[in-house]
């Protein structure tokens, strides 16, 4: 028989065990998803974003052709790692660039965090790549955006039977704050979630000023 313990899953993502890589959310990539609108993937961008920062899991920024025709990435993304070094491709498959590799080997861990446009083609080809290299892959599907709902969902469906693991933004910033007890990023946390969390966000807000309620205390 299994016997319960208090410890997380491994599958289970934390600051120490991945590397996330933020695809190609740049204006031109945008204008041409229609699976999510613009102020909801760039909401939930700059989520994502600001819980790698928060929690320095190591981020690789990527864009495709930026100065020719797809232009900057997200100010969202970016304003949150301004000293990053974005970099830009030609290759439509993240993975087929060489910096991106080496970026990849030098920071030397086993799970790989995915989100950008499009679902179908920038991130379906680095998922299954790295998947066939012996990589987990998780994919922040609300982070993500393609031409169409069914071009969204065909892609997650795909990398999913290939073993890939769906999440979203919300989810990403919580699973790697996973106790509110854990005071040192306490703050940012809920910040974000009020900044960038929905409803839950507001529920946050009211609590706290009604209140004056906090999660762990």
């Amino acid at each position: 028989m299994p016997r319960a313990t208090p410890t997380p899953g491994k599958t289970l993502l934390d600051p120490s065990n991945h590397l996330l890589i933020m695809i190609d959310h740049q204006s031109q990539m945008a204008f041409a998803t229609k699976s999510i609108d613009a102020v909801t993937l760039r909401n939930n961008a700059a989520l994502v974003a600001k819980a790698a920062h928060e929690f320095k899991v190591p981020t690789i920024l990527t864009t495709v052709a930026e100065k020719t025709f797809s232009g900057p990435l997200f100010d969202e993304i970016k304003s949150v790692f301004p000293e990053s070094k974005v970099i830009d491709r030609t290759t439509m498959n993240t993975w087929e660039d060489g910096r991106i590799s080496e970026r990849v080997n030098q920071i030397d861990r086993s799970k790989v965090v995915l989100a950008g446009l499009w679902t179908g083609v920038c991130i379906v080809g680095p998922a299954l790549s790295a998947l066939d290299q012996g990589f987990e892959v998780y994919v922040i599907a609300d982070a993500c955006g393609d031409v169409s709902d069914e071009a969204h969902e065909r892609a997650m469906q795909r990398m999913i039977q290939h073993g890939a693991r769906p999440m979203t933004s919300l989810q990403y910033l919580l699973e790697l704050q996973r106790d509110w007890a854990r005071s040192e990023t306490y703050n940012e946390t809920v910040a974000t979630s009020v900044a960038h969390g929905g409803g839950y966000g507001l529920g946050l807000i009211y609590a706290k000023t009604m209140f004056g309620a906090g999660e762990g205390h």
